[in-house]
């Protein structure tokens, strides 16, 4: 059973955060009654991602990556340690998809939370997806 106080970010949403003012606001809003992880690996690949997309809109990077580390205030970076073991299930279940989504999914599977994304690899896995133009439901539906 899925835990519905939290939610396991990927990638797509930290850059999100950082570039528009929506999923941080959502963040901001709900992240002191829901629990926000992302695996390292999302950390990463927003920090891999970021400069570029930044620098296409004349934005400085360095601004865009100090939004990104203030992020971690409100949703914990989780280590490899900790989803590890979820691996296998994970690439099983994202087999004929983007295989190197699996830190996310084997988080998701780790803290028994479903997945905030905008990437439809995920649907389908066994784990509860939600785009940012629903995620809104998941908050009222776990707060009442």
């Amino acid at each position: 059973m899925q835990n519905a106080e939290c939610l396991v970010l990927d990638a797509n949403i930290l850059i999100r955060a950082v570039l528009g003012k929506r999923v941080r606001t959502l963040l901001c809003l709900y992240g002191a009654s829901v629990r926000f992880y992302a695996p390292e690996f999302a950390f990463a690949e927003a920090r891999e991602h970021l400069p570029a997309i930044l620098a296409k809109r004349n934005i400085p990077s360095s601004e865009g990556l100090v939004v990104l580390d203030t992020l971690a205030a409100i949703v914990q970076e989780v280590n490899l340690e900790t989803y590890f073991a979820f691996e296998q299930a994970a690439r099983e279940r994202l087999r004929g998809r983007d295989l190197e989504d699996w830190p996310v999914l084997a988080t998701a599977l780790a803290m028994q939370c479903p997945i905030w994304t905008e990437d439809t690899d995920f649907f389908g896995t066994g784990i509860a997806t939600w785009k940012t133009d629903r995620v809104e439901l998941f908050f009222g539906e776990s707060h009442g």
